[in-house]
């Protein structure tokens, strides 16, 4: 495997988006830059707009105001420079584990003016992806035969059989189990070196954006924005030991407390706690009152 044969930055400057008929933009006023080869972690509550946020700079949704650039030039639609991974599998039914991930290589895009030589290098970086992924032995089968960790292991080699500067990737683990999902993290961070890809990924899980990320970019709803940015106190290598660590769990348990102050819950949750030691007054008040 050989790393991207070019870096790419992403760069947002005061990106405005706002979807017809709702109460608040989905995007308000972002600015955020993403250094090439980086890993960066989008979190946040529901609505925060993370996900409108990576589609937009996929080039599948559009923007109202402001500048998104990949590379220095404008992002204004879906590029091979960018390769896109989501969290439901999307692959061809009909096709096998190899001819899925060979895929992007047939489209026209792809085959105008190839070489022999590029049809002998697309062969050899299919068999280095199947190798990476641990998918050898089921380059012949079907993705109903496949597990869903293993069609997840597919879908990413297809992004990266074109050899993407960028990897944008929406909550790719999300339906997976906690054991594959750990198998899975550690797969990417090793893709990652060595690809050198710049990768923008979104989830839920705050533990899974710390063992991941460079950077962690915490976003707020209502409006979608960023609220703050993280540099993870970690070592570009990680084991799943790291977990425990003061420096990990301290913040998680920031990024935590952040994520419920910014979304809301933690007012709830405040409002839930008074309702229940109302209620817990009025039951201890009516067991001690004398009948008249």
């Amino acid at each position: 495997m050989t790393p991207t044969p070019y870096a790419m930055d992403i760069r947002c400057e005061q990106l405005w988006k706002t979807y017809p008929g709702a109460a608040a933009p989905a995007l308000q006023a972002i600015d955020l830059h993403i250094q090439a080869n980086e890993f960066v972690v989008m979190v946040g509550a529901s609505g925060c707009g993370k996900s409108t946020l990576l589609r937009t700079m996929a080039g599948l949704e559009d923007y109202d105001a402001g500048t998104l650039t990949a590379g220095g030039l404008p992002i204004d639609g879906p590029s091979l420079t960018r390769a896109m991974v989501f969290q439901h599998y999307s692959l061809y039914p009909w096709l096998t584990v190899l001819d899925n991930i060979r895929f992007c290589r047939q489209l026209k895009a792809h085959t105008a003016e190839r070489t022999s030589a590029d049809v002998e290098d697309a062969a050899g970086r299919a068999d280095a992806l199947l190798r990476l992924m641990g998918l050898t032995h089921v380059a012949h089968a079907y993705p109903s035969q496949l597990s869903g960790g293993m069609q997840q292991r597919v879908a990413i080699a297809r992004a990266l059989m074109s050899r993407p500067p960028i990897l944008l990737m929406d909550e790719p683990f999300g339906a997976l189990d906690a054991q594959t999902r750990e198998v899975m993290h550690d797969l990417i961070q090793h893709v990652h070196r060595l690809e050198r890809t710049t990768i923008v990924f979104v989830t839920h899980d705050v533990e899974e954006a710390i063992y991941l990320a460079d950077r962690v970019v915490l976003m707020a709803p209502r409006p979608g924005r960023i609220d703050s940015i993280h540099t993870v106190p970690l070592p570009e290598r990680r084991t799943q030991d790291m977990k425990l660590s003061p420096e990990f769990l301290q913040l998680k348990r920031h990024l935590l407390d952040r994520i419920r102050d910014t979304s809301g819950m933690k007012t709830d949750l405040d409002l839930l706690e008074q309702l229940s030691r109302s209620a817990a007054d009025v039951a201890s008040g009516a067991s001690g009152a004398t009948p008249r």
